[in-house]
Formats: structure tokens, sequence, C-alpha cells
């Protein structure tokens, strides 16, 4: 049989990110910029959350751990693709592929609970504003939070407990710029059918459950919404959860199109790209969502920067 022929390799070859190996250089260029912009955005939003009062409230101590996310979420990928790019040796080891799948999927987690977690949150706020301080308490949001971080790092142990345990043969070649579910599960030297199956399978049920408890609340704050009296009042209500509602729709729709069907049915070039949005560009976008349609956010920052320059 074929596979009795291939070869057991040790570390896998990741190829070039386009066909035209000119434009390496450039978009080196251009992911280093973004990759600095998101981090610096991030970071600065976890500043500014910490260091204003006025925003240490459940909403903001949300943001500020969907920020620290997106901090370790595009370190796990994009520093390895920056090297990738102008490097000869493309090369990761077996054990580094897939460590860098484990934290990439446990950070893609941690992240979709949190935006789960503030759709309740705006939930709360918007239909339940008597109670709401009660319920999301300091000590709540913060057992909310270390829950999410914990059971997004638990979820991606099984397959890659199991991945640990599979042999991978020759060709081993990665069309990708990160070790994703798809490309790693095609090198095995084994038939991993089964394992692929369950993976999907408990990816496609944790975030389509995510999809529907966060559709669930916003149904219920747009019911809330619409039953105000005054077009003013209802546009200061939904300015609150505009911005988390950009998010959720971004992420959702690029982790659905991603992980919610079977991977090998789909040109890995085609992946790649999306890939680059949900991994390279979301994170940039978040920050500045949060800071340009966010009032509180941008006096924050006024005020910081005014601080530092007396």
């Amino acid at each position: 049989m074929e596979m009795e022929n291939r070869t057991v390799v040790a570390e896998f070859v990741f190829l070039h990110f386009t066909s035209i190996p000119s434009l390496e250089t450039l978009l080196f260029v251009l992911f280093l910029t973004i990759y600095i912009l998101s981090l610096t955005g991030n970071l600065l939003i976890i500043v500014i959350v910490v260091v204003d009062t006025r925003l240490q409230t459940a909403m903001y101590f949300f943001i500020c751990n969907l920020s620290m996310v997106e901090v370790w979420y595009t370190t796990v990928t994009v520093p390895k693709m920056l090297a990738n790019l102008l490097a000869d040796n493309r090369t990761i080891s077996i054990p580094g592929c897939i460590t860098q799948y484990y934290f990439f999927f446990a950070f893609a987690a941690i992240e979709l609970f949190i935006l789960t977690a503030m759709a309740y949150d705006r939930y709360l706020a918007i239909c339940n504003p008597l109670r709401y301080s009660t319920i999301m308490n300091p000590k709540t949001c913060r057992t909310v939070a270390v829950t999410c971080w914990f059971v997004g790092f638990i979820c991606p142990t099984f397959p890659s407990f199991m991945l640990a345990k599979i042999s991978f043969c020759s060709p081993n070649r990665i069309n990708h710029f990160f070790c994703d579910a798809g490309q790693i599960f095609r090198l095995a030297c084994t038939d991993t059918y089964a394992i692929q199956i369950v993976g999907y399978s408990f990816s496609s049920i944790i975030v389509m459950a995510a999809l529907v408890f966060t559709l669930g609340s916003y149904v219920q704050i747009v019911a809330t919404i619409v039953k105000m009296s005054s077009a003013a009042a209802r546009r200061k209500t939904f300015s609150t959860c505009a911005s988390h509602l950009s998010v959720v729709t971004i992420y959702f729709g690029t982790l659905i199109f991603m992980y919610v069907r079977p991977a090998v049915r789909y040109k890995s070039n085609a992946n790649k790209v999306v890939a680059v949005f949900y991994s390279v560009i979301t994170p940039l976008l978040n920050p500045m969502i949060y800071t340009l349609r966010n009032k509180d956010v941008k006096e924050a920052l006024k005020k910081t920067f005014s601080r530092n320059k007396t």
C-alpha cells in the first residue's frame, strides 16, 4: 500500500507563503507592521483598563481579558510566520508543531468563551439593569474569566494528546503558515478519520453552542431595545453593545468557515487567506473597534496621554 512506502519524518517544512517568492519581503513588512500595531493596541487597552478607575467595570474587565487573549493568540503564530517569510530553513519539529497547534486552539477557544460571556454581560446590562450590578459583581466576573481560560486550555488537550501518539510520513510539507489541524492530519502515516470526526464534532458543538447562546442574548437585547419609547434611548443602548456585536460577527464568521466543516474538501490556499484574516488582521481590528467606537475608552486614552505629558 502507498502508506507503507512513505518515510516517517521528524519535522515539517512550511511551503512558501505565496507562489511569488519576491513578494515575501513585502509581506514580511506588512505583517510585521500589523503585528506591532496589534500588540500595541491590545496592550494599551489592558493598561488603560487597569489604570483608569472609571473603566473597572464588568464590560471593560472582559474587554481587558479579550485583549490579553489577542496578544497571546497572535504571538503563537505570527513570529514563526515572519521568520519563515525571510528564512531558507522553514522547518518546525513535530513536538513544536503540536505545541503550536495546542496553544493556537486553546487561545481561540478562550476568545470564543470570553465573547460569549460578554454577550451575556450585555444582556444583563440592557434587559435586567436593576440586578446587573448584583449579578455581575467583581467576584462573579473573575470566576467567569477564570472558567473561560481554564476550559479553553482543556479543550485542545485530547486532540493534542492523540496527535502526539501519531507517526507522520513524507511528504512532510505544510501549505500553511502555522500548524493547522487539517494540515497535520493530512501528514499522518495512519488513518486519522476517527480522530478528525471527534475533533470536528467537538469543535462544531462548542462553536454552535456559543453562537446560539450569543444569538439568544442579542434576540433578547433587540427585543428590549425595540420596546423603548425614545429613539435617543434606543440608539444609546444599542451603542453599548455595537462594538461587541461587530467583533462577534467577524470572529464567528471566520471560525465557522474554517472549522465547522471538514477541512479536507477545501483548498489550503483558501484556508490560508482566511486564516490570515482571523489570526493576523482581526486581533488588530478588535482594539480599533473598541477604541474608535467607545467614548469612555477614548476619554481614558486622552486622560492617560495628557497625564504622561505633564
